[in-house]
Order: structure tokens, then sequence, then C-alpha cells
């Protein structure tokens, strides 16, 4: 079992920036991916990005503007958004990958006001 806990949502103008994080405990060592997603409302929950041991990948919206980052010795995933645009308003999840389950973090609200 893998437990998430995410932080660092909140109200933010258009063009500035804010930082997740998603810690993680219980059954780290097996994660082969580690993302985060977004649900608008009325919208369905989409990819943002991921990291694997393979490198990181983007959405073509947030590409040169979210970088996702881990910290092994934290078990923490971070996403940090710059240029924050209206449209990036939402409930931000961190999801774990194993080779057997996938586990969501409870979101955290990231609201961009123009």
């Amino acid at each position: 079992q893998v437990q998430l806990v995410e932080s660092g949502g909140g109200l933010v103008q258009a063009g500035g920036s804010l930082r997740l994080s998603c810690a993680a405990s219980g059954s780290t060592s097996n994660i082969l991916a580690r993302g985060w997603y977004r649900q608008a409302p009325g919208k369905q929950r989409e990819l943002v990005a991921f990291i694997t041991s393979g490198g990181t990948n983007y959405v073509d919206s947030v590409k040169g503007r979210f970088t996702i980052s881990r910290d092994n010795a934290k078990d923490t995933v971070y996403l940090q958004m710059n240029r924050l645009k209206p449209e990036d308003t939402a409930v931000y999840y961190c999801r774990f990958t194993t080779s057997r389950a996938i586990y969501w973090g409870q979101g955290t609200q990231v609201t961009v006001s123009s």
C-alpha cells in the first residue's frame, strides 16, 4: 500500500507560480511512475505530467511552464507551476503507479484568477 498526501495548492493571480508537493509513505520501493493529473469543473481528469526512470513527459498545454521533479530521499514528487493561467484552475491529483496498483492522492485545489 502507498499513501499519498498532497500540499501546495491555493489561489494565485495569472502569471504567478505555485509548487505542489506529493509525499508518499508505505511500500514505495516498487513505484514505476509518478504523475500529476488535474480535473477542472465539468471536465474529465487529464494527465498533466509524469516522471519515470526514463525521464519526464508533459501535456502540451503546460510545456515550458510546469516542471515535475522528485526527491527520492523524501519519497516526494513536485510540480513547479510557473506563468499560471486561469485555464490551469483545477483540482490537482498525484498518482503513483506500481506493477500491481495505482494510488491517488486526495487532491489539492489550484485557482488562478485573471
